[in-house]
């Protein structure tokens, strides 16, 4: 009868497991645009947050940045340490999960009694035992020999217990879930700055080999700058050029050389930013200087994804944020509700270890209980309003992120489209201003100019090369940032192949 009764509580008790109070989750409505302003074309995205943005930087046409951007995922410490942190969040959802389940635990002894001659009562013992959740404790013995001669009796038992609380309300489910959103969140996580280092990595690659441009022009400068000392010099010498004229080149020639010494400062920290980034010592990296060096920029394709709640990995961390702290307030709702307890027990003994499991006495028991808080001056109120103020938070928090998305796209979408036209105005200028330089140097060299008029087309046409460069690597800066602020990709499909810049 008792155990007829105890079947149809578990049965009832499962019925009632699978109802949940507290608030259902639903996504909140994103601050949200029909259009990018700075984008030509649109069109809508679907959710893709979770896809495989593959080798993204590969669309600038490098193979050393391709080797080196694909060890951020690998190597760099901070991804490592995301990644264990999202591991972490993993143990915990199974930890979380294990509590839905019943506990069981084994147990086992021994005890020898019996009287010496002299009628002292000698007892030793032994226990042990084995918990259902994966601890227990090893045997442990105490007792003192009894001399031949001496009756005892041998005593062996084995014992078993189970309990289970059943998630009647779903408090347990909602714990669940709630670590189960916060891992996706850390998932998440781990994708936004493997993006965000590899992004910056691409950046400092790009800004490195701007500086081996300008380098490389610097240096046909200084020997051109050499040349020009060397011919005001002899001008000097026979008594056809001023002393200023030999003193003006020179502190060009030295301005230059000091220019190209900080370039190389420059482009020194930057490769060792590079290297921390791959995960290397800076002294185990060196990237050989490129004075051939064209910059490739990725041209966006004519429909820019809008959807950028399906794809950037910090807008996704966001909304699991939310959807986990929804779950809190389930959590909290249900403190309101009772607690049941099954438990079940059962002992078995004998007088001999063969004969434990044969006709053994045993001893058995079930049982349930319940518990419920009357009053605590409310208490779980509180915990459930300051659950709902925290889901706030996390909404509120949540548009923030997207409407900064937005911001970023239409930045750098801005930025692409105006600094390609900068890049091709500033590459003519440069073109100009060098077939100026020529002229009037052989103009100076007939003696129909000055030697300040060679030294203003110089300093023009040196600016306006080096500036047509830094153009380049701006443009392209804002490519890979345009590419990160969308989640890493042009689209969902395959990466569209790099398009060179125009000169």
């Amino acid at each position: 009868m008792k155990t007829s009764a105890l079947r149809s509580s578990l049965l009832a008790c499962l019925a009632l497991s699978a109802c949940k109070v507290g608030p259902t989750y639903v996504r909140p409505a994103p601050i949200s645009s029909t259009a990018y302003k700075e984008a030509a074309l649109f069109r809508p995205a679907t959710p893709a947050d979770a896809m495989d943005r593959g080798h993204w930087w590969t669309l600038f046409g490098d193979p050393d940045l391709d080797a080196l951007a694909a060890q951020v995922a690998r190597a760099n410490q901070d991804v490592i340490a995301s990644a264990a942190t999202y591991r972490e969040a993993l143990g915990l959802v199974r930890e979380q999960r294990a509590a839905l389940f019943p506990t069981l635990g084994v147990s086992g002894g021994y005890t020898r009694s019996g009287t010496l001659g002299n009628g002292t009562v000698v007892t030793t013992t032994g226990t042990g035992g084995i918990g259902g959740t994966g601890t227990g404790s090893t045997g442990t013995g105490t007792g003192t020999s009894i001399s031949s001669g001496s009756r005892s009796n041998d005593r062996f038992e084995f014992g078993a217990n189970a309990s289970w609380t059943p998630d009647i309300f779903g408090g347990t489910r909602r714990g669940v879930d709630a670590v189960r959103r916060s891992a996706e969140a850390s998932a998440a996580d781990l994708a936004n700055l493997r993006l965000t280092l590899q992004g910056e990595l691409v950046v400092d690659y790009l800004q490195l080999r701007s500086f081996d441009a300008e380098r490389a022009v610097l240096d046909a400068t200084i020997v051109a700058y050499k040349r020009d000392l060397e011919i005001t010099d002899n001008r000097y010498k026979v008594g056809v050029a001023a002393k200023t004229d030999v003193l003006q080149a020179e502190t060009q020639l030295l301005n230059a050389q000091v220019s190209s010494a900080d370039l190389v400062r420059q482009r020194g920290v930057l490769e060792h930013a590079i290297a921390v980034l791959a995960g290397r010592a800076p002294g185990d990296l060196t990237i050989a200087p490129r004075a051939g060096w064209t910059p490739v920029t990725p041209a966006p394709p004519p429909g820019i994804p809008s959807g950028l709640l399906e794809r950037r990995p910090d807008i996704a961390a966001a909304e699991r944020r939310v959807a986990a702290q929804n779950e809190r307030i389930g959590v909290a709702v249900a403190a309101y509700y009772p607690n049941i307890t099954l438990s079940a027990s059962g002992t078995q003994s004998a007088g001999g270890i063969g004969s434990l499991f044969g006709t053994a006495a045993n001893v058995w028991s079930l049982g349930a209980s319940i518990a419920q808080t009357l009053l605590d001056f409310g208490a779980r109120r509180a915990r459930v309003a300051q659950a709902r103020a925290a889901y706030d938070q996390t909404v509120a928090q949540y548009r923030s992120v997207t409407l900064a998305a937005f911001r970023e796209v239409e930045d750098q979408l801005l930025g692409v489209r105006l600094l390609g036209d900068e890049y091709r105005l500033q590459s003519r200028s440069a073109a100009a201003s060098s077939e100026a330089e020529q002229l009037t140097r052989n103009q100076y060299k007939a003696g129909q100019v000055g030697f300040t008029n060679v030294i203003v087309a110089e300093t023009t046409a040196l600016s306006a090369r080096r500036a047509a460069i830094q153009a380049g690597f701006n443009g392209q800066a804002a490519a890979a940032r345009l590419i990160q602020a969308l989640g890493g990709g042009w689209s969902t499909g395959v990466a569209d192949p790099p398009v060179r810049s125009a000169r």
